[in-house]
């Protein structure tokens, strides 16, 4: 006699069936599938090409060409206030200081890491394991907040421009990018549907992320304005938020008075990398489309930085031309969190860093998304699926993508 077979009810299947449908375990599936299929071109980049220059410091303290390619440049400075916490007297020395990093991406590193040892290996994995997860969260909040604005394969479409820009393999390493969008993206959704107290919080620990974090407040001020009720009980939750939303940025800078008795002395040890803001942002940028209307061939190939400053500064120049746009399809809002993360380091005259900070400006791809031709569409997706492989190869081998 055979043995009975085991069926799922019909009930259950289609529960099954139906939650698998759901946008929102397609936004996790892609999202676990382009982690892992970058870390697999990572490897081969590594194998494949020789490196740029010589590794400033390895996962395992001996060359891994796999693990090695999570941990790149700024990963090492993340691994040392894990360990060790903040230095702020060198900064107060004149020297390159730990303090320019805001804390909440190395703390979590630091107590994500102790799960698995106590080892620096640990904690860099301790590194990957909050950059994947802020990833599929920030995911699908994004697919939430780009639903306020479109419909849902067009906010679908949203999730997949934000996850293949070119400089979105970011999100994946040992970097405080996809931490940083989670709560910011958390927080504009907080606010644009009256959460008001989550989308504070949000606020807050987006503003102790990244220096940037707090630049986003004007936006977060007019998006809360025309969010809220016109009443004053409404009005009052919508300014307590507010309010809460710089209290992470505060914290910070509280902190760093206490250890020298200089609030923004972060802000100091940031020269010490060349930023200098407040200077015309138009200069370096009119400068970068010049040389590339006139003698592009001579200017990539002669000025050993020109390669990474044209991939850097051309996603400046777009996502600044996209500015009206986004204020008039979207809001302005998200227009003025554009303007303000666009102008902070253009106005320092470098490109450096330029396409990770276009990285988490997410106005611009909800924007995109709502381009109704599909030939347009289409054109998108396949571009920055070729310069995502160019720059995450490029990171991985050590060329100066930062």
């Amino acid at each position: 006699m055979r043995a009975p077979r085991c069926r799922m009810p019909p009930v259950a299947f289609d529960t099954v069936r139906i939650a698998l449908r759901h946008p929102v375990f397609r936004i996790v599936g892609l999202s676990l599938l382009l982690r892992a299929v970058s870390a697999l071109l990572a490897l081969y980049a590594n194998l494949a090409f020789p490196l740029y220059q010589r590794e400033q410091f390895t996962m395992f303290g001996r060359t891994n060409p796999f693990w090695d390619a999570f941990t790149r440049y700024d990963s090492g400075w993340y691994l040392g206030i894990a360990r060790g916490g903040y230095d702020a007297a060198t900064a107060m020395a004149g020297g390159r200081s730990n303090i320019a990093f805001f804390p909440v991406y190395p703390l979590l590193m630091r107590y994500v890491g102790r799960l698995f040892g106590r080892a620096p290996a640990d904690l860099y994995i301790g590194g990957i394991v909050i950059s994947w997860t802020s990833f599929v969260l920030a995911m699908i909040v994004l697919y939430y907040l780009a639903r306020l604005d479109l419909p849902r394969p067009r906010a679908e479409r949203a999730v997949l421009l934000t996850a293949i820009f070119p400089f979105a393999f970011f999100f994946g390493v040992v970097y405080s990018e996809s931490t940083f969008l989670l709560f910011t993206v958390l927080a504009f959704y907080g606010l644009r549907t009256r959460r008001w107290i989550g989308g504070g919080l949000a606020g807050a620990v987006a503003g102790a992320t990244r220096v940037t974090g707090i630049m986003m407040w004007p936006a977060l001020a007019v998006t809360a304005w025309q969010s809220a009720k016109p009443d004053h009980r409404d009005r009052g939750w919508a300014l307590a938020a507010l309010v809460l939303a710089t209290g992470g940025f505060v914290a910070y800078c509280s902190y760093i008075y206490a250890q020298s008795g200089h609030p923004f002395l972060w802000a100091v040890a940031l020269q010490r990398w060349g930023y200098y803001p407040g200077g015309a942002p138009w200069t370096a940028p009119w400068r970068l489309v010049l040389a590339l209307l006139t003698h592009p061939y001579v200017y990539l190939a002669t000025d050993r930085m020109a390669p990474y400053d044209a991939l850097n500064g051309m996603s400046a120049v777009l996502f600044t031309a996209a500015v009206p746009f986004v204020w008039r399809r979207l809001n302005a809002g998200y227009a003025l969190f554009m303007i303000a993360n666009l102008w902070l380091p253009l106005s320092s005259g470098v490109f450096e860093g330029m396409g990770r900070y276009c990285a988490v400006m997410f106005p611009c791809f909800i924007w995109l998304a709502s381009v109704k031709s599909r030939w347009v569409s289409t054109s998108i997706v396949v571009i920055f699926a070729m310069f995502y492989a160019l720059c995450l190869a490029l990171f991985t081998t050590i060329h100066p993508i930062f």
